[in-house]
């Protein structure tokens, strides 16, 4: 199944500065900017668009259950995931299934955006997370 990268996740502590960084450095433009407490995400995202690629700037609103702050707590600030287009993404969770690689079923969503998206378990992943996602409402 073709595969297009959808954007880049960033973990970030103090997503103002990150904004002001990415858009006045990195001359992006700021998409959209909004908290999400929805659980398995409990974050604040701005979405920043530098010449038609996606970087999602991903700050923890809640430092004791937010899969952003664990990360961060673990690894530091910086790179959290690798988001890829499937056409299907039902059909690509098929065949993954037949691959052997898992995915971390309790992160299934459609965010605001209609974005459906799963990640991919890290273990089967050489380590990196990785998102599947794709826009059933734009087909």
């Amino acid at each position: 199944m073709k595969k297009k990268l959808d954007h880049i996740g960033i973990a970030v502590r103090n997503i103002e500065e990150s904004i002001q960084f990415y858009t006045e450095t990195l001359g992006g433009t700021l998409i959209d900017h909004y908290r999400s407490e929805a659980e398995g995400v409990e974050s604040e995202i701005a979405v920043i668009d530098i010449d038609g690629d996606r970087t999602e700037l991903l700050m923890p609103t809640n430092n004791t259950t937010s899969p952003i702050a664990r990360f961060i707590k673990q690894k530091g600030k910086g790179v959290h995931h690798v988001a890829y287009h499937v056409e299907d993404l039902d059909k690509a969770l098929t065949d993954l299934e037949k691959q052997g690689i898992r995915t971390l079923d309790w992160s299934l969503r459609t965010n605001k955006h209609g974005r459906r998206l799963i990640y991919l378990n890290p273990a089967d992943t050489e380590g990196t997370i990785i998102e599947y996602c794709d826009y059933p409402n734009q087909k």
